[in-house]
């Protein structure tokens, strides 16, 4: 059996809310929130902004010891105690994933907060990658009350497993601002 994907993935902010916002994946409508400082074209790494733009996931990451693997059409992998990813502009791994020593500076992807329990990497950055045009922006659980990310793009559990299902390499995710 074909399973069928989403082509187009819609991400919009909230007027007079600019760090929530609404999802569009077909007949899907759900809220989402958004970096601190709203959508922006001129995306810096640090300054807690979700890059306005046209990406595609790479992967699915999710920490096998708190959930089942989503079902998803994308690449998959597990979450290890030490990785991480790297947002200092100068490091050569720069907006790539890394395993950390207990003493390296990073976003470890083993937390203990549960928002990414299950991520969606997408290819912001990624090609070619510029040192402070952000890295680390994600699709992940959403805090309560959709508060604010640092950058990335957040959805109710539930929900991210629901647009998961229907993802692929193919799916294009629009942030508009």
């Amino acid at each position: 059996m074909r399973r069928i994907f989403l082509r187009t993935i819609s991400v919009s902010p909230r007027p007079g809310r600019r760090s929530q916002g609404w999802l569009r994946a077909g007949a899907l409508v759900v809220p989402v929130a958004l970096g601190r400082g709203g959508v922006k074209a001129d995306k810096r790494e640090g300054d807690g902004s979700t890059p306005r733009g046209s990406f595609h996931p790479v992967r699915l990451w999710w920490r096998a010891d708190r959930v089942r693997r989503p079902p998803t059409l994308l690449p998959a992998r597990r979450i290890g105690r030490a990785d991480a990813w790297c947002e200092d502009p100068r490091d050569r791994r720069y907006n790539s994933s890394f395993h950390r020593s207990a003493n390296e500076p990073g976003d470890g992807l083993w937390r203990n907060d549960g928002l990414y329990d299950v991520l969606l990497e997408l290819d912001h950055n990624a090609r070619p990658r510029v040192a402070g045009r952000g890295s680390a922006v994600f699709v992940h659980i959403a805090r309560p009350g959709l508060a604010p990310t640092a950058g990335c793009v957040a959805l109710r559990s539930h929900d991210l497993r629901i647009l998961l299902g229907r993802t692929s390499r193919k799916t294009r995710i629009i942030v508009h601002s």
